[in-house]
């Protein structure tokens, strides 16, 4: 919205004649927005243990999450880079049987759930992995999304280079298959350059995973600022960081509320809309 109202005034002054003066200022107090609304399926039967545990109806309580005055004894190796914007992820603790200890003790299981095009910058997504693959840490992957034209070079390039990591490579005809493998991912990343929404990741936070996005487009608008990255450094260095801890993504309560973008919640805005009243 304020994409097109800001060049308004710009595009106006290209024509030669019958320009409408303040034309941005006229339109600006009827415009609204209305997300893409998102028919989330009920994922439960294909949740993990641990993931099931912490679903936002069975949230923790305060004390059981991490508060700034616990992160200060915490010891400084495992500490947060001091330049690093977004906070420590906050994590429900509870009590595990040795099936889900072992669980945890399993590698991040990152997921990549984009269209194969240069406007999701697939090379800055495989450049991170391919930096923590050279500093020895382990990790599984999960690169899905679908291909409408050829794939960018790097696609073939990182599948060399990141096979012994990977679990899912392409496109998942099957609703079902995908929203499997985002049920068994610990994380989900975006490293778009161009995006006005963006439901793959709403999908996989739905799914459970722990999302890392731009601090940009239009993820401030939908995410808070621990999910939240500002630059290529920042990126790599959450993920090695979960890669050393998978725990901590794992038991981690995630602060997005997906179900305010679901068609059951906007369905009367879109109503009215369309009914001529304001939303």
């Amino acid at each position: 919205m304020d994409s097109f109202l800001s060049s308004i005034s710009s595009f106006m002054k290209k024509i030669p004649d019958h320009r409408p003066r303040n034309l941005d200022l006229l339109i600006r107090p009827k415009c609204v927005v209305l997300h893409y609304p998102v028919q989330f399926p009920d994922v439960t039967r294909l949740l993990p243990k641990h993931k099931l545990l912490r679903r936002p109806a069975e949230t923790s309580h305060v004390d059981d999450i991490i508060t700034p005055e616990d992160e200060q004894r915490t010891p400084r190796s495992e500490q947060e880079d001091p330049h690093q914007s977004s906070s420590e992820p906050r994590t429900a603790q509870r009590p595990l049987s040795e099936e889900d200890t072992e669980d945890q003790m399993k590698p991040l299981h990152i997921v990549w759930p984009h269209r194969w095009e240069h406007d999701k910058n697939p090379e800055l997504f495989f450049s991170t992995l391919i930096k923590l693959t050279e500093r020895g840490l382990h990790f599984h992957l999960s690169v899905l999304g679908e291909t409408f034209t050829a794939p960018p070079e790097i696609f073939s390039e990182a599948r060399r280079l990141l096979d012994r990591h990977v679990l899912n490579w392409g496109f998942l005809s099957s609703k079902d298959d995908y929203l499997q493998v985002l049920c068994q991912a610990d994380v989900v990343v975006s490293t778009a350059k161009h995006e006005f929404f963006g439901v793959a990741m709403l999908e996989a936070v739905h799914c459970g995973c722990y999302p890392l996005c731009p601090k940009a487009l239009v993820y401030p608008e939908i995410f808070p600022a621990e999910y939240l990255y500002s630059t290529p450094e920042q990126l790599c260095k959450r993920l090695q960081r979960l890669c050393r801890r998978p725990d901590v993504a794992r038991k981690h309560v995630i602060q997005v509320d997906t179900s305010c973008f679901s068609w059951t919640s906007l369905k009367e805005r879109f109503e009215s809309l369309l009914a001529g009243q304001r939303p």
